[in-house]
Parts: C-alpha cells; sequence; structure tokens
C-alpha cells in the first residue's frame, strides 16, 4: 500500500470555516447557474452539460498544471463541477427518464467506486496532501460524481420524497450540524468527516439554490437565477479577497 508524502506541496485549501462557507455558496451556485443556462437561457440539459464539461476539463487542466496552490483556480474549478454536476444530474433524471431515485443510486454507486479505486490505487483518499496527478485526478473525478449525487439526491428529497425545498434544507443543514458534532466529540477519523460533509453540502446548495429561484407556488422564492448566480458569485470572491487562503498540511488522516 503506498504511503502518502506529509511533504509533498499540496494544492488545496486548509479545511477551515471559511472553506465550508465558501464550498456551500459555490454549490449553491452551481444550482442556480446550472438552472440560469439550462432553462432561463431555454439551452436544455444536453446542451448545458456539454458547455460546463468543457469549462469543467478546461479548469482541471489547468488546476492540474499549475505547480502550487492557486486559491482562484482551485475554486473555479469546484464551481465547474457543481454546474456540470446539476446539469448532468439534471440530465440524467429528466431527460433520459431514470428519475431522481435511479439517478440518486447510480451516481453513489460511481462515487463509492471512485472512492474505492482511489484508496485500491493509491492506498488513502486523503483530502490534504494533493500534489500529484494521479492523486489530484482521482480528487476531482471524485467530487465531480459528489457534486453531481448531490444535484439528484436534492432533487429526490424535495420532490419525490415530497419534503419539499425547506424540507431539504433541514435535513441536509441537520445532517451537516451532526457531523460537526461528530468532529467536536468523537474520535472517527477526520477523512471520513471531510468527505461526509463535502458530499452533503452538495445537495444543501441544491436545495438552497432552488429555493432561492423556484416559483413561488412550487415553494421557492421566484428569485431571478441570473440575480441570485451573480450573488453567489460576488459572495465567494468576496471571501477569498478577504479570508486569504493557503495551501494544506499533512497527510489528511
Amino acid at each position: 500500500m503506498n504511503q502518502i508524502n506529509s511533504n509533498l506541496l499540496s494544492k488545496v485549501p486548509e479545511i477551515t470555516l471559511t472553506f465550508w462557507i465558501i464550498k456551500i455558496f459555490a454549490t449553491t451556485l452551481g444550482e442556480t447557474g446550472g438552472d440560469a443556462v439550462s432553462m432561463s437561457m431555454e439551452l436544455g440539459y444536453l446542451v448545458s452539460t456539454v458547455i460546463f464539461a468543457l469549462i469543467f476539463f478546461i479548469a482541471v487542466f489547468t488546476q492540474i498544471r499549475a505547480k502550487l496552490f492557486h486559491p482562484w483556480i482551485y475554486w473555479i474549478t469546484i464551481i465547474a463541477t457543481t454546474t456540470v454536476g446539476t446539469t448532468l444530474a439534471d440530465f440524467a433524471d429528466r431527460s433520459l427518464g431514470i428519475g431522481y431515485a435511479g439517478g440518486t443510486t447510480l451516481l453513489l454507486t460511481l462515487l463509492a467506486l471512485s472512492f474505492f479505486l482511489w484508496h485500491k490505487t493509491l492506498g488513502h483518499v486523503s483530502m490534504n496532501t494533493i500534489g500529484d496527478n494521479k492523486t489530484e485526478l482521482f480528487y476531482w473525478v471524485t467530487i465531480m460524481f459528489s457534486q453531481t449525487l448531490g444535484t439528484a439526491l436534492g432533487d429526490w428529497t424535495a420532490d419525490t420524497a415530497g419534503l419539499g425545498y425547506t424540507g431539504g434544507i433541514y435535513i441536509f443543514g441537520g445532517l451537516l450540524l451532526i457531523i460537526i458534532a461528530a468532529h467536536l466529540w468523537t474520535r472517527i477519523p477526520k477523512v471520513i468527516l471531510f468527505w461526509s460533509a463535502f458530499i452533503l453540502t452538495r445537495p444543501f446548495g441544491a436545495v438552497l439554490g432552488d429555493f432561492l429561484d423556484k416559483p413561488i407556488n412550487h415553494g421557492g422564492l421566484a428569485l431571478s437565477r441570473y440575480t441570485a448566480s451573480l450573488v453567489l458569485l460576488g459572495l465567494i470572491s468576496l471571501g477569498l479577497i478577504m479570508f486569504p487562503q493557503r495551501a494544506a498540511k499533512g497527510s489528511g488522516h
């Protein structure tokens, strides 16, 4: 089993409160931004997925080619994963007709397979020591699956399960609070808690984004998708400017 080189320069940020706040903004932006292109611009899920997939591949290529951690490149890549995840999940759930439950099951399987192959190949699924190309590729593929799963899971909770957007916010917000409690008062490995929180922030952002821009008679606030997306993008930018981020250290265990 391969060992993690703790001296390897990491190209991901330290896991701080700012990280999680920006992550939630980014996942919410993925929902409003993805819907703005696929629905408001009426490009459809397939065309929108192709557009965002291209942006995703360019962003990941740029991130992998970078020698050091660059906060703006990292978060642009995160946003790219969450927007392509939104339209890809919607395309699978709605256009292909497999439904939210089918899409959630498929994506959960792909996510589990990604974790399995990552651990089988490198001996770890560290969230901190991401510096070599192979590890970083596993990292971003896993994140892309988690972001796509989050959209399907959020839609399934709000629509199929009948909990609505506010119900989804309470459910996923409550699960995130449980993870925070586990971080503070248990000895559960940090890597497990990190990936659990990382995965759950996506459906939380999905239902929050839908709550902001869906019609009032569907349980939303009917805000403009363009306005909501620009405000969220502004908040992310403000967070990066006001709270400069540093590269993560350590093995991530």
